[in-house]
């Protein structure tokens, strides 16, 4: 009687654990789900012309979701050393998950720039940099 006892007690606790694994797995699922990171691909080229026009693009993406409203996406560039006197810019939503705007510097020199990104309570603001003519200005040399 005692090893029935036992055997009903051991197979009783494999079920139990088994359950308990089966809670623990859909707790991950939303877990997961939870962790989404807001990404955002900023999109410089490497060097332009004097009073050329650029295209900063930002692509902003929630795990694999394109993020067509984004709360914010504010570009601001200044000249390298120089991130005291800096412009910002609005983006223009493209609608399809990208933002951009459309700048030119007037003056050779190496400019670094952020895009500034709030989307889904998350803030992020990943920084690109330019080179404009031969990245010297009278500053510089």
């Amino acid at each position: 009687m005692r090893i029935k006892i036992g055997i009903s007690m051991f197979v009783l606790l494999i079920g139990l654990l088994a359950a308990c694994g089966n809670g623990t797995e859909n707790g991950n699922e939303q877990e997961t789900d939870e962790l989404k990171m807001l990404e955002v691909e900023f999109q410089v080229p490497d060097k332009a012309n004097i009073s050329e026009t650029i295209e900063l693009k930002a692509i902003v993406t929630y795990g694999d979701e394109r993020v067509t409203d984004a709360d914010e996406v504010e570009f601001e560039y200044w000249e390298k050393g120089n991130e005291e006197d800096s412009t910002k810019i609005k983006s223009n939503n493209n609608g399809d998950g990208t933002y951009s705007a459309d700048v030119t510097f007037d003056t050779e020199g190496i400019y670094e720039m952020y895009a500034h990104t709030t989307a889904r309570d998350l803030h992020t603001m990943p920084k690109k940099s330019i080179t404009i003519g031969e990245g010297t200005s009278d500053d510089q040399e």
